[in-house]
């Protein structure tokens, strides 16, 4: 493990291995096939890395999406390891001059997309170079029971089976419940032991839930008070993403966007714009993000409620991956839950609209939860953790707690007198006392609850209510076509007097980071050297590798090497220029 330490020093700049990194690492290098589970920008890649530079042969790395792949490859070219990738991006040629370099040994790891393994001659071809390990990235797509299923991943089980002897599996995930994990070990064949989970917090965010906001006022604050920072913005449907990004455009915004409905030589050219911050902002659908490295995005806001915890916490964690502060904002609109349950009935496989509904109601609940919200996300993936996080909008909320256990009475006895066989809205209308035709072809015009809270709140108000209830688990949601609400065993436990109901009484846009003269110095110098060599900022050095430059001022040039992220490489290859550019400033800036 030492010489596995030197090259993670040599060649990326870390001094250590991060929690979980070493432990997969030894089990690799012994040739243990293993599932690593770590949150996005927890350092799942230098697993797979370090240990493919480490052993003799050819690491095939199976990635979904063409833009991780081409990250992945800059960067390590950047750092002076030779890699390279197969996609449907390449010609013919080139994927056969690829292969000639694999074959010949020139290369150390190999990108491919799993549908590329559907090829005969590929595999063929394949079958004769060294394969010691094989890295599945983005695992949960291997799995029937993951958000994001895609049916070619499947085709990773034959591949394993090439080679005499077969290689070691790597296995990598942001997002995998329990039932998930177990999926991906069975069709992989990985020991349960062999699992290695490293929690899925991520201390270095703050996550809110807004709800009721003018999204487009709010987004336009945000973005003003937010001006040097890099963000995403994720809307669910190609309409909004074309209305955010014409409404930024004309607020004078650096704004790219991105979705299916754009052609793929117009998504990639905007994704590279946002990529080298020539667009600070990135507007899109959840088309746009899986793999993507870009570290230095210090926000992420969510137009739209996701339609499960999954995609959130993918999504939302593509803010903050340097480890600096960051805010993952969701604004959610009640009509948020129709779009996504069109979306979903739209899905072209039937037989996952139930599971995937549930996975829907448990985001409203996620929206609704006056608990913790990082605390929410960790029971979802099966992990405890019982100290409240300390930053998130409901940790951090100030208001005022207010006895609503009156009103919970009047809705859960309203549910139960309709039979507990409607809706969250007819439900609203009963106590509103809606003139609505089927309230009174139902006959609820003359239930004792109707028009119990007429007056006191709008048809909106109740709507909300209903769905705190349902995310404090006193109303429960029965899933079909047409979604009913029925009283939970804690919810009869209100209605009799014997549990009270707390609820507390909208937000201030926040500032995340203060700016810094000399940041943007090195900034504007990062953004020059990208230029020159043709890759996003970020490959040259993170906002964490320059903020620790304005942070220790180094006087020395050789001091740079002790800064997180300059590897001897990059020490040979920028360490003069920055060093030139920190002392010029600070000389003209004196502290």
């Amino acid at each position: 493990m030492e010489r596995a330490r030197q090259m993670l020093q040599h060649h990326f700049g870390y001094e250590n291995f991060r929690q979980g990194q070493a432990q997969i690492i030894k089990q690799t290098l012994r040739g243990q096939s293993s599932l690593c589970v770590m949150p996005t920008g927890g350092g799942k890649s230098i697993c797979y890395q370090i240990p493919a530079l480490m052993l003799e042969g050819l690491t095939i790395v199976i990635s979904p999406l063409i833009s991780l792949m081409q990250d992945q490859v800059e960067a390590l070219r950047t750092a002076n390891i030779p890699a390279a990738y197969i996609n449907s991006t390449l010609t013919a040629q080139e994927v056969d001059e690829t292969m000639q370099l694999a074959s010949a040994g020139y290369l150390k790891l190999l990108y491919i997309a799993p549908e590329r393994l559907d090829s005969t001659a590929f595999l063929q071809a394949l079958s004769h170079v060294a394969v010691p390990l094989i890295a599945v990235d983005e695992a949960h797509c291997i799995s029937q029971w993951g958000h994001d299923f895609r049916p070619s991943y499947r085709s990773i089980q034959k591949l394993v089976t090439l080679w005499p002897q077969k290689p070691t599996v790597l296995a990598l995930t942001a997002t995998a419940t329990p039932t998930v994990c177990e999926d991906i070990r069975q069709l992989l064949e990985i020991d349960e032991q062999a699992t290695v989970i490293t929690g899925f917090a991520r201390n270095n965010l703050a996550l809110s839930v807004l709800i009721g906001e003018n999204k487009e006022r709010y987004i336009k604050n945000y973005l003003l008070k937010n001006s040097q920072e890099v963000g995403i913005i994720y809307a669910a449907t190609r309409k909004a993403v074309d209305a955010i990004y014409d409404m930024l455009q004309r607020a004078g915004e650096a704004v790219a966007k991105y979705h299916a409905g754009l052609s793929e030589d117009l998504r990639m050219l905007e994704q590279e714009r946002f990529l080298k911050d020539e667009a600070r902002i990135m507007v899109a659908t959840n088309a746009f993000g899986m793999g993507i490295d870009k570290s230095n995005v210090r926000f992420v806001l969510h137009y739209h409620m996701p339609r499960n915890m999954e995609s959130y916490y993918q999504e939302a964690g593509r803010a903050g991956r340097d480890g600096l502060p960051s805010a993952c904002i969701l604004l959610y609109a009640s009509g948020d839950v129709q779009t996504q349950r069109f979306l979903i009935e739209q899905a072209q496989d039937e037989t996952r609209i139930p599971q995937e509904l549930a996975k829907l109601q448990t985001m409203v609940d996620y929206c609704h939860t006056e608990g913790c919200l990082q605390n929410a996300i960790l029971a979802y993936f099966g992990e405890v953790q019982e100290q409240p996080c300390g930053r998130c909008s409901n940790c951090n909320d100030g208001r005022a707690v207010t006895d609503v256990t009156e009103d919970a009475q009047k809705v859960l006895a309203c549910v139960v007198r309709m039979g507990q066989k409607f809706g969250k809205t007819m439900v609203a209308q009963v106590l509103i006392g809606s003139k609505n035709q089927k309230i009174t072809d139902f006959g609820f015009a003359r239930l004792s609850t109707y028009g119990l809270l007429k007056g006191q709140y709008s048809l909106k108000d109740v709507s909300s209510f209903i769905e705190f209830l349902i995310a404090e688990g006193l109303l429960a949601v029965k899933h079909g076509t047409y979604p009913t609400i029925y009283v939970s065993a804690e919810g009869k436990e209100v209605l009799l007097g014997q549990q009270q109901v707390m609820r507390k009484e909208a937000v201030v846009v926040r500032q995340i980071a203060t700016n810094d003269p000399l940041f943007e110095h090195l900034r504007v110098l990062r953004k020059q050297i990208a230029d020159e060599e043709r890759v996003p900022p970020f490959v040259v050095f993170s906002d964490k590798t320059l903020r620790e430059l304005c942070d220790k001022k180094p006087s020395q040039l050789e001091e740079l090497r002790h800064v997180s992220g300059i590897g001897e490489v990059k020490f040979d290859k920028y360490g003069k220029r920055f060093f030139e550019a920190l002392q010029a400033f600070l000389a003209g800036n004196p502290l």
